[in-house]
């Protein structure tokens, strides 16, 4: 009788995915620089160097930005045992001076490869190398894996980067792993258990519409962001193209509080102001930090406006997005919206203003294309199966129901068989 409870219980375990990624990394999502955005392909090491300077110089290190990542482009050759080395030419010092050198300063350093025989920019892949590169990158005091997905083969994805996570494992370094196939097969249902974070999206552009996509596409995988691994909506383009000061916040708003990795990806060797202002308010940055690593949902979305919330260690955050092309009144409901009641106070995280305290609402004129992010402390809980039962969580329904159903039928089986066994002989 209990090898049979034993063998149901292990069913179960495996059927709702208990087992996970084990590194110790990622308790919060990972803050930092990527050299794409802004420089592509034309990286070299005193570029990297000056990067790593302009961390320190501009204060991004002493509030948690700490990842220096150069992206494609640094490779060059395979040697005759299959070992890859940087480019001569662009890192003619080789990685692991680079890293030695983010290291002195107190950053930490990643890099970049593919799960596939080339890179996006054709460079040398990892494909059929995995243990190879692996032990290089831990050997050169690497941090942070970026891995790509071009060139595959089309090998299915989850297989590929189940082993370079294997890789990186057995090198005993810590090394953040982050997924990047642009959510092709879903990672959100399996890559819990392979990466530290995952894309949920093709690569972001520097336009407003590429933003607004992108926000679009989340509102179903909320859910699945915690402590160890994230969802990745790909780095920002704060301080890029030509977005506007409220569309460079709102940008960064939402990005913090849906937990995403927030990479920078402006050249910080020259920052603009209005730019270092907003990567540096520390009070966004702080709703992305918070321990209790829960994304915002979205609870309302019109063609003019959306409402994202959810729960922080030490109360609620709400975020009241314009999207639509003139100044727009937006109403938070604390019942509706936070399922919350009683006396709220509210101090608003782009304007460092306590705001008072509220019993029902609280509405705010928010300009085009701007948010106000509001920190909401007090009240009490109406219900405690709100973060479960929301009209938009499909997805975490169906996961719901997926699961349940297949436990029931499982445990139908078991007795079954066990009534066979005992009652009918």
């Amino acid at each position: 009788m209990n090898s049979m409870f034993t063998t149901l219980f292990c069913l179960i375990c495996v059927i709702i995915g208990v087992n996970g990624l084990n590194n110790g990394l990622g308790r919060t999502p990972p803050m930092g620089w990527n050299s794409w955005n802004k420089f592509n392909c034309t990286i070299n090491e005193n570029l990297i160097k000056q990067i790593a300077d302009a961390f320190i110089e501009y204060g991004l290190k002493d509030i948690g930005y700490k990842y220096l990542n150069i992206d494609d482009c640094w490779e060059g050759e395979r040697d005759e045992q299959g070992y890859i080395h940087a480019s001569n030419t662009t890192f003619p010092s080789g990685i692991k001076a680079l890293a030695d050198y983010a290291h002195s300063k107190g950053l930490l350093f990643g890099i970049y490869s593919d799960a596939g025989f080339l890179t996006c920019a054709g460079r040398i892949g990892s494909l059929g190398f995995e243990d190879q590169d692996a032990m290089t990158y831990a050997s050169w005091g690497v941090d942070y894996l970026k891995y790509d997905n071009c060139n595959n083969g089309s090998i299915p994805e989850q297989g590929r980067y189940e082993i370079m996570r294997d890789s990186l494992n057995a090198t005993g370094r810590p090394i953040f792993y982050s997924i990047c196939e642009w959510g092709t097969s879903q990672p959100y249902l399996w890559a819990d258990s392979v990466g530290n974070s995952w894309r949920t999206t093709g690569d972001i552009a520097l336009g407003w519409s590429s933003i607004i996509d992108i926000l679009q596409q989340h509102h179903k995988i909320t859910q699945y962001a915690g402590p160890g691994g994230w969802n990745d909506p790909d780095m920002l383009q704060v301080g890029n193209g030509n977005l506007t000061i409220d569309e460079q916040k709102s940008h960064f708003s939402l990005w913090a509080a849906l937990k995403s990795p927030l990479l920078l990806g402006f050249d910080i060797r020259n920052p603009p102001a209005d730019t270092l202002e907003i990567v540096k308010n520390t009070e966004i940055i702080a709703i992305n930090q918070d321990s209790l690593g829960k994304s915002v949902n979205i609870v309302q979305s019109t063609k003019y406006f959306d409402i994202w919330t959810g729960e922080l260690s030490d109360g609620h955050v709400a975020l009241l997005f314009n999207k639509a092309e003139s100044t727009t009144t937006i109403k938070l409901n604390f019942t509706t919206h936070l399922n919350i009641q009683g006396e709220i106070s509210i101090r608003d995280l782009w304007e460092h203003e306590d705001k008072g305290v509220y019993n029902d609402s609280y509405s705010r004129d928010v300009p085009k294309h701007g948010i106000a992010v509001l920190k909401l402390t007090g009240g009490t809980k109406i219900s405690e199966f709100y973060d479960f039962i929301d009209q938009y969580n499909s997805y975490a329904l169906r996961e719901f129901l997926i699961n349940y159903s297949v436990f029931m039928l499982i445990f139908i089986i078991v007795i079954f068989q066990y009534y066979i066994r005992y009652f009918c002989k």
